[in-house]
């Protein structure tokens, strides 16, 4: 699990309150009634973030961020007031502050802005890993972080090697410094280039301003290549520049711009045989490859599989303004004998699934949908959650879980002769969450009748 949130609030409800939501998301969390009571925690505990309001005495929440800020460099600190102005704001960014978020604000704007800030304090708890396989790799990891040392992660698809990226960079000394990510599959050739390297005005057609590419923006921090296996072999050649000389030039420009950075790589190819398939320049290889780390599979650390999908359970449970369901022995034996092909991204969207499947408070094996049950449970499963429905008489094939949400909600919606308040209990959600799903559904489909 995460470290833990530091809530500093005097006001005794909404502390409890943020305490309710931060633990309903899957965070835990300590309690400060003002700023020195704040510091004095700080003084003997490790935390990941810091919540504080700015409207307390004796020390208001911007004289708590300037000591955090003295002692604590990289401790990211959201700073909470209903008392906000622009230029205030604005003067707690400039201070440190990594947001300023005016109340009052929904549970799920509080998670949002959590979720981006809450980096952790550098250890391994930062990525949820209960095998020793896993344990091991962060162990390496956390040592080869130090260095500057470019590394290449590989590893299967949906295995988390973006998070582990992000993991090197919080425990490195660049911490504190930008980390920027690039999808090198995700980018057409054509625009590439200039994303990596910026381009100048006027450069070529389109190119109406000037722009930073990626490594001028990670200047001082860390740069992901991510799945760099797919990056054009003429770009590698410049790539190769860049790394080598330490400096880029824009696109259309007429001079080198210095960058200090540190590499990391990713992908989910045997980069060997890209190489020796002449698909990757071997000198680059051998540049980013200084330090290889991979990433097992998720059948290969079975002792992630359970904490890895409570956590996802809470996560996705607080979106939804719900209570925690369990896992069912019958879930639980479910999830470890599923082989996991996608990996954690496939686990993160089987929990997604069971959540909307599941009624109460608990998930059971059916609720999971996974294809080691046979078509007709699977049917009878959604036959059983979505009321006394006419039979079905082929197998329901659902490919987005948005989708499958909707057909659940509007199905119980319908079983209930559209009773809401008797469909929101039924789906244990709030009234106010299935209203507003409700009128979603009507944007998208003014002839929907509900």
């Amino acid at each position: 699990m995460s470290l833990p949130i530091l809530i500093v609030e005097d006001d005794d409800d909404l502390r409890e309150a943020l305490a309710d939501t931060l633990e309903l998301g899957g965070y835990t969390v300590l309690l400060a009634e003002e700023g020195q009571d704040a510091l004095n925690i700080l003084e003997k505990n490790r935390v990941g973030l810091v919540l504080s309001d700015v409207q307390m005495q004796p020390i208001d929440g911007e004289a708590l961020l300037q000591e955090i800020k003295l002692l604590y460099p990289y401790l990211p600190v959201i700073l909470m007031t209903a008392y906000g102005v622009i230029e205030k704001a604005v003067a707690a960014l400039h201070a440190g502050a990594c947001h300023y978020l005016p109340k009052p604000f929904e549970p799920d704007r509080l998670l949002q802005e959590v979720a981006k800030y809450m980096l952790g304090a550098g250890d391994e708890h930062d990525v949820i890993a209960e095998d020793p396989a896993m344990l091991s790799l962060l162990d390496m990891s956390r040592r080869v972080a130090l260095s500057d040392a470019s590394v290449m992660i590989t590893g299967e698809s949906g295995t988390g090697k973006e998070v582990l990226a992000k993991f090197l960079h919080r425990n490195s000394d660049r911490a504190a410094r930008p980390f920027v990510a690039i999808n090198c599959a995700a980018i057409p050739e054509t625009l590439l280039e200039s994303t990596l390297f910026g381009h100048e005005k006027g450069s070529f057609t389109g190119a109406a301003t000037q722009h930073l590419g990626k490594f001028e923006q990670a200047n001082g921090g860390t740069l992901l290549l991510d799945e760099i296996s797919e990056m054009p072999l003429v770009l590698q050649a410049k790539l190769l520049r860049v790394l080598q000389e330490r400096e880029v030039e824009r696109v259309g420009g007429s001079r080198p711009i210095q960058i200090d950075i540190r590499v990391l790589a990713t992908s989910n190819r045997d980069m060997k045989q890209e190489v020796a398939a002449g698909r990757f320049r071997e000198d680059l290889f051998y540049r980013l490859n200084v330090f290889p780390l991979h990433l097992p599979a998720l059948r290969e650390r079975s002792n992630d599989i359970l904490p890895l999908a409570k956590a996802m359970v809470a996560r996705h449970a607080a979106r939804q303004k719900r209570r925690i369901p369990v896992l069912s022995a019958g879930a639980v034996s479910a999830l470890l004998a599923n082989a996991w092909e996608g990996n954690i991204r496939e686990l993160d969207n089987v929990m997604q699934r069971a959540l909307i499947l599941a009624p109460g408070d608990e998930i059971s094996a059916e609720h999971l949908y996974l294809p080691v049950h046979s078509s007709a449970a699977n049917v009878a499963a959604l036959q059983t959650l979505s009321g006394d429905l006419a039979p079905v008489d082929m197998p329901v094939v659902v490919s987005d879980i948005k989708e499958l949400e909707k057909k659940h909600i509007l199905e119980t919606l319908k079983s209930l002769g559209g009773a809401r308040k008797s469909t929101a209990e039924k789906l244990g959600m709030s009234e106010r969450t299935l209203r507003y799903k409700l009128q979603q559904y009507r944007e998208q489909n003014p002839d929907l009748l509900i």
